[in-house]
């Protein structure tokens, strides 16, 4: 049984690349309506190159093991990952409220087709503002700009 009470909520290093790009490719890889567009390899440059290296990033890390991250740049959520195993134990809300504490507007893009995390967003207090229809994003899928305002 996970316990999140084990959970401690870190700033990621660059060491943590690897592990990051791992618990990413598995919350993706959950989703049935997720194509795969990118290699390990490149899921790692990504995290190593961009994410690390441009936006503040902070991870949910239980003993040794990193279960989940948020990465913001700005007022932006640009990532918000949780190791499948880990959903529905309050590890994302930890991530999102703790990152976004002294942000009076945070904005974030979300699948359509993510139901779970549409309904988390909404219950953090975030509106859908705009709807796209895929073509401003790598994946093709419709998604929704969400804003939250303090």
């Amino acid at each position: 049984m996970n316990d999140p009470t084990k959970i401690v909520l870190l700033p990621a290093t660059a060491l943590d690349a690897a592990t990051i790009a791992i618990v990413m490719r598995a919350a993706l890889g959950s989703f049935s309506w997720m194509p795969v567009i990118h290699t390990p390899d490149e899921d790692i440059a990504f995290i190593r190159e961009i994410v690390l290296s441009r936006q503040q990033v902070t991870v949910a890390e239980v003993g040794t093991g990193i279960v989940g991250f948020i990465a913001l740049s700005g007022d932006w959520v640009e990532q918000l990952y949780l190791d499948p195993a880990w959903i529905g134990q309050g590890i994302g809300s930890r991530l999102l409220v703790q990152a976004t504490a002294a942000l009076r507007i945070v904005k974030l893009h979300c699948f359509q087709a993510n139901t779970g995390a549409r309904r988390f967003y909404e219950r953090h207090g975030f509106r859908p503002e705009a709807f796209g229809d895929g073509t401003t994003n790598e994946e093709g899928l419709p998604d929704i700009l969400y804003v939250r305002r303090a």
